[in-house]
């Protein structure tokens, strides 16, 4: 014979569910406070979408730029210099290479122009002094002739006393200046008949 539920054991049934269901809720809150917590504070690339393809501009990014063109080297020997021994000596640089037969430049170095210019072309050296009067009356050193402009000869030098200073652009004198290192290695190299290369 089945026994009748009082009225008190239903109320304290509700009362339990009640509870549980409380209980519940809330757990569920919490975890879902607790999972909002842990995705906010992930680092950015754990925090990420998970499947989301990266944006055009993003991928061209990645890639490697592309690799500058190399600049040219400015004590390289002018390219239009011809081949073989040689000095070459560009006018608009104001600078002179002396080129092995194999074509490297042994020496480069910078020099202070003439008021009269050699014609660019292909010329050779056709006399050298060891020691005399500039026609600037500058005593100078290791002269080394290999064009002639107006019966002005022109030839690389050096001043005795090691100056470099730029000539009175009115006067007709055809001395290329250098320093004496420079003046030294000249002339060990340009021995009469060696071929000298005047590039603009």
């Amino acid at each position: 014979m089945r026994q009748r539920q009082s009225k008190g054991d239903f109320t304290v049934a509700r009362g339990s569910s009640g509870i549980v269901a409380g209980l519940t809720a809330a757990a569920v809150a919490a975890v879902a406070f607790l999972a909002y917590q842990a995705s906010a504070n992930a680092p950015a690339s754990v925090a990420s979408t998970s499947g989301a393809k990266p944006t055009a501009s993003a991928s061209a990014s990645a890639q490697p730029s592309a690799k500058p063109e190399p600049t040219a080297d400015p004590l390289a020997v002018p390219a239009a210099s011809g081949e073989g021994e040689r000095v070459v000596y560009a006018l608009k640089d104001r600078r002179v290479w002396l080129v092995d037969a194999s074509d490297e430049a042994i020496r480069t170095f910078t020099v202070m122009p003439s008021p009269v210019s050699p014609p660019p072309g292909v010329h050779q050296v056709t006399s050298r002094s060891g020691k005399v009067q500039g026609s600037d009356g500058v005593p100078i050193e290791h002269v080394v002739r290999f064009a002639n402009v107006d019966e002005v000869a022109i030839g690389f030098s050096a001043a005795q006393d090691g100056s470099m200073a730029s000539p009175d652009p009115t006067s007709k004198t055809g001395g290329v200046r250098m320093k004496r290192a420079d003046g030294n290695a000249m002339w060990t190299f340009a021995t009469v008949g060696a071929k000298v290369v005047v590039v603009p």
